[in-house]
């Protein structure tokens, strides 16, 4: 649809967008959101994981027209009827919804949910109306005017949110008649209400900022106050749309006790034109304190300041040379300045440099700048005190201004800056990710250098031989050998050994007392001998020694082509995947998987109730996701039964659980299900309890033996799946002390994180910064634990990774470039033994090029993604069945899936042969070329404050979302052929197909309750006294999981992440 078709509003068109309750997938509702923008609406984007409540709350109070919200992960007929009966309640039945899901919601839903007034748009919506076209259907259906039905002036004044929402909307649009304007004035006249204001530079932390001052507000005062929020965002001049981005910051909202209203400017100035008279309204209904917040700004405006009786100012430490403060007009009015992020390098010199600023305009030259209003924050850290004692302070000057405040139950803090903050990654050492990319960059000039040394030593080598006894020659040759590396003169002197090991029948290795033999070759139909590992021909050392130092033999450094020198005969790299309904069904689809095979890889899915930390519970935005798209697990029960009949301490069984945001509650439900399965197989055997001793000895052998991976990626979850729930800092902290646990407890065998590159790609990314973004994560995991004080050889082998391999070209070397970059910089950076330098990784088939359109064709991409990965030597495969475009996959799907890869495995003649990449001139090519590229990203990063700096800034995440706009982009437009999406086209349409939708049942559901509700009465007592422990526990430096693992025993997933909410925070999500 041309621009010039599209319908314009013809009045201030507002929409919440959010994901549903328990959605991390943004990558959608981000690119509606932007579209909506630049159509000239006013966006109130809420983020992901938004329960119903939350939406309702915000379309009553920002009095919008319109809500979209995306759903992939099942429950939505739930959901958006319980939302459409939800706005009706709350008096907002006006409010259009709309509702997304790709191939999730199929065509029966999407017919029931029309039946209850909500509009769901389909794939084929999107191509046939193209994404502006698709977006401008919600623009002319919300293009309404809201002022003609204006409420009582007495329903504001007796509070009622419904009615301030459009009094605001009314005084916005000058659509307010006089005398009912008139009567708010009067009625905000005859109440002392203070005002607040809050402003300062852009990315200061404003919004972090206010909602952790209001937090404080609520727990000290009790809430006996009520609190307007006024949060002001620009008006784009082209277009008229905004992005009201304040709301998704607030973490402190509770739809009762605070109002919060974002407005844009809706013109070229700071603040609204009418903003006195919305904060009059907010008086007149009865709030006891308005916060005005508005857009960041730079030096030279301050109008907020005649609006509000106590002015708050601000600002980072990175304001530039301390002359740069002259020029800040706010610090004229200010009444208080806070130097947010704090624990930045140059904090508590910014406190000193404006404290003498603010000193010299005050012309209070015989003060000591250290009494000046100027306080070191760092909202980002849960409980700052910094944070704390500003709020003190501001209590005290809004209470001489008429704010009744009681005395509070928070004890004062005798600081003025933060002095708790947790520095993660030292200062000392942000620069990591250009260090390595350094370390990287310097061993390949090394390498350029040594092949022309080691040429240079051939050609004189055949000179002295012809030759011989020529003194000059000689001395040459001598020099030149010099300026060979020894290690290098090494490597070419041990490879005519190395290579004949590979030529005979079989290999022969003794390992300690043991004789490990490997057969070379395998012979195809027509006779050929096929070799295992195909060697180089080069006869030229420079050429050869390019080889050793840049790809090597698998199992050899720099490990390019693969960790381990051959792959396990009669074993596939294949995981059964599953998880659906309660632990009893998915256990018995494991059963079904793992039949006809030895080694039992089992890969669970959890349902998204359960990857956000919550027990299944009857409200219907829960209930509907109970068992969808995962297997509901809540206690350490659900993991016994989910597990039954499986030796988790056998070498052929391996668990991997992706799980992340309650990953350390999971974790410990799984070990302790792993323990107890070695008691009840001793008590089982022996006919009696074992002993103190005996049970110790089994615990321990346990934790040595059981294998597997927890994904447990905490900083991709913030780039890009978004199932954080705890704060970045608490999360990371429990991350290190899983790990120094596993090494306290010899745990070897088990990933304590699987870092993972695969929701990055599918939240958008292209495969370089998926690659780039997951390498940084892993080196940030190894500086935090590094700055812990563990040893590096200590947990790298227990860092494992897991990437996305898609269509593009570049999958066709993910593996080969991070194995490599990894394997120098651990060595030749961090001093790393071999075991640690070994990159191992799981790969999974593309989710996001599975389409909804000509699903059988899905299969065929499927197939030709297992297949690169096959080739690069991943360590284990995941592949995606046809119809997981729609549904979680069925039996008969998973089956076909898991084909390819044995077809593959055992048909394709190629896969008798372990390297096949290695020798192309492109796979060389696209390996230098991916790797440079993630090298150029590392120093982006670094740039940025490192991995945790960058998160701040949101970088990882707008350039995920940039270059997902650009595939749905071009993906629409057909400029990115996707056959039988946008070209090759059925001619017939889609055939009418009846597909087994994988649905949690009724009776599943319930029981899940019923299990929970009995394992909480069971463990009332135990549970109350294992909470109590966990939470001092977790307010000390001691190890945390060291206690969960016992509290494990007792209470439910949601018992234990309601307890770490209290110490840790919760996440604060991000545009």
């Amino acid at each position: 649809m041309a621009d010039s078709t599209l319908h314009q509003p013809a009045y201030p068109v507002r929409f919440v967008t959010s994901a549903a309750l328990f959605d991390g997938h943004d990558a959608a509702i981000n690119i509606m959101r932007r579209i909506l923008q630049s159509q000239g609406a006013e966006v109130i984007h809420l983020g992901h994981n938004r329960a119903v409540h939350e939406v309702v709350a915000a379309a009553v109070e920002e009095d919008v027209q319109g809500v979209a919200v995306s759903s992939y992960q099942g429950g939505h007929v739930e959901y958006f009827e319980y939302l459409a009966s939800a706005l009706r309640d709350a008096g907002a039945g006006h409010v259009r919804v709309f509702g997304g899901g790709g191939g999730v919601i199929v065509p029966e839903e999407i017919e029931r949910l029309a039946r209850s007034g909500v509009r769901i748009f389909s794939p084929e919506d999107g191509q046939r109306l193209g994404l502006p076209g698709m977006i401008n259907e919600l623009i002319q259906t919300c293009d309404v005017d809201l002022t003609g039905e204006r409420p009582a002036v007495e329903a504001v004044l007796a509070g009622e949110r419904t009615a301030l929402a459009r009094v605001i909307t009314c005084l916005q649009q000058d659509a307010l008649p006089a005398a009912d304007r008139d009567a708010l004035l009067a009625a905000a006249r005859d109440r002392t209400v203070p005002v607040l204001g809050i402003t300062g530079t852009g990315g200061s932390g404003k919004s972090s900022l206010t909602d952790e001052l209001v937090r404080r507000l609520r727990t000290d005062q009790q809430d006996k106050l009520r609190v307007a929020i006024l949060a002001v965002d620009p008006t784009r001049r082209r277009g008229g749309g905004a992005l009201l981005g304040d709301r998704i910051r607030m973490n402190s909202l509770d739809g009762t006790h605070v109002f919060f209203r974002s407005l844009a400017t809706r013109g070229g100035h700071e603040l609204p034109h009418d903003i006195d008279a919305v904060i009059a309204a907010c008086k007149a209904a009865g709030y006891d304190l308005v916060i005005l917040e508005t857009p960041g700004i730079g030096q030279g405006d301050a109008a907020i300041v005649d609006h509000v009786d106590v002015a708050m100012y601000v600002m980072t430490p990175e304001f530039g040379a301390a002359s740069q403060l002259e020029k800040i007009d706010m610090l004229d009015f200010a009444d208080v300045v806070a130097i947010n992020k704090f624990e930045r390098r140059g904090g508590a010199d910014a406190v000193r440099d404006v404290s003498r600023q603010l000193l010299r305009n005050r012309e209070a030259f015989g003060a000591d700048p250290a009494d000046m209003p100027v306080f070191g924050t760092s909202a980002a850290t849960f409980n700052d005190d910094g944070v704390t004692a500003l709020y003190q302070h501001l209590l005290e000057l809004l209470g001489a201004r008429g704010l009744p405040v009681d005395e509070g139950v928070l004890p004062r803090v005798q600081t003025r800056v933060s002095t708790r903050f947790a520095q993660i990654i030292p200062t000392a050492r942000v620069r990591y990710l250009a260090e390595i990319a350094d370390t990287v960059r310097t061993y390949h000039a090394r390498t350029r250098d040594q092949v022309a040394a080691a040429q240079r030593v051939q050609r004189l080598e055949l000179v002295a031989a012809e030759l011989p006894g020529d003194a000059a020659v000689a001395d040459l040759l001598a020099r030149a050998r010099a300026e060979l590396d020894p290690e290098n003169a090494a490597l070419l002197a041990r490879w005519p050994e190395v290579a004949e090991s590979y030529r005979g029948p079989e290999q022969v290795v003794r390992v300690r007392d043991r004789e490990i033999r490997t057969t070379l070759r395998r012979e195809s139909l027509s006779g050929s001998s096929i070799p295992r590992v195909a060697l180089p021909r080069f006869t030229d050392h420079g050429e050869l020694l390019r080889f050793l130092r840049s790809e090597n033999l698998p199992g050899h450094f720099p490990f390019t082509a693969g960790v381990f020198p051959f792959k396990r005969d009669n074993e596939d790299p294949a995981r059964m995947f599953a998880g659906e309904g309660d632990p009893f069904r998915t256990n018995r689809r494991f059963k079904v998987l793992s039949e006809h095979s030895e080694a039992k890889r089992l890969s669970t899915a959890f349902d998204s109730v359960t990857l956000y930390g919550r027990d299944p519970d009857e409200r219907p935005d829960i209930y509907g996701k109970v068992g969808t798209s995962g297997v509901s697990i809540a206690t350490v029960d659900d993991m016994k039964a989910l597990y039954d009949g499986f030796d988790l301490t056998a070498p052929t069984t391996s668990v991997s659980m992706t799980i992340n945001g309650p990953a350390p509650t999971i974790l410990a439900f799984f070990l302790n299900t792993a323990i107890d399965q070695a008691l009840d197989r001793f008590r089982a055997a022996e006919g009696r309890e074992p002993t103190a001793d005996e049970a110790a000895d089994l615990r321990a052998r346990t934790l040595a033996t059981v294998r597997g991976t927890v994904q447990a990626d905490i900083l991709k979850e913030d780039q890009g799946q978004n199932t954080c729930i705890f704060s970045t800092e608490f999360s990371l902290r429990m991350m290190a002390d899983i790990q120094e646990w596993f090494v306290r407890n010899k745990v070897r065998n088990f990933y304590s994180v699987s870092i993972s590159g695969y929701h990055i790609a599918e939240a958008g990314a292209n495969p370089i910064s998926q690659l780039a973004f997951t390498l940084a994560n892993g080196f940030t995991y190894v500086e935090a634990y590094l700055a812990r004080g563990m040893h590096i050889d200590d947990f790298a082998p227990n860092l494992s990774f897991f990437f996305s391999n898609g269509m593009d070209p570049e999958y066709s070397v993910i593996g080969r470039v991070a194995r490599r970059i990894w394997a120098i910089a651990l060595r030749d950076k961090y001093g790393a033994a071999e075991r640690s330098q070994k990159l191992k990784y799981h790969v999974q088939t593309s989710g996001r090029s599975l389409h909804a359109q000509e699903m059988n064709f899905n299969d065929i991409r499927t197939t030709l993604q297992a297949l690169i990965a096959i080739y690069d030597n991943c360590n284990s495969l995941h592949t995606n069945a046809y119809d997981e475009a729609v549904t979680t996959p069925t039996e008969d799907s998973v089956r076909r899936a898991l084909a390819i890869q044995l077809i593959i495995n055992r048909e394709w003649g190629l896969a008798m042969n372990e390297n096949p990449l290695q020798g192309s001139f492109i796979i060389d090519e696209l390996t230098d070329l991916a790797e440079e590229a993630v090298l150029t990203e590392f120093e982006r990063i670094s740039e940025r404050g490192g991995v945790l700096g960058a998160m701040e800034t949101g970088y990882q995440r707008g350039k995920i979302q940039d270059e997902s706009m650009l595939y749905e982009h071009r993906k629409h437009d057909g400029s990115l052929p996707i056959i039988g999406v946008n070209t090759f086209r059925n001619p017939h349409g889609e055939p009418e197909r009846t597909l087994e939708l994988a649905r949690a049942t009724e009776r599943e559901k319930q029981s899940q309750l019923d299990r929970v509700r009995e394992f909480q009465r069971r463990h009332r007592t135990q549970a109350q006294a294992a909470l109590a422990r966990l939470e001092e526990v977790a307010r000390t430096d001691e190890n945390i999981f060291e206690v969960l693992m016992d509290a494990a025993r007792v209470c439910s997933l949601q018992q234990v992440t309601e307890t770490f909410f209290t110490v840790g925070g919760q996440y604060r999500r991000n545009v």
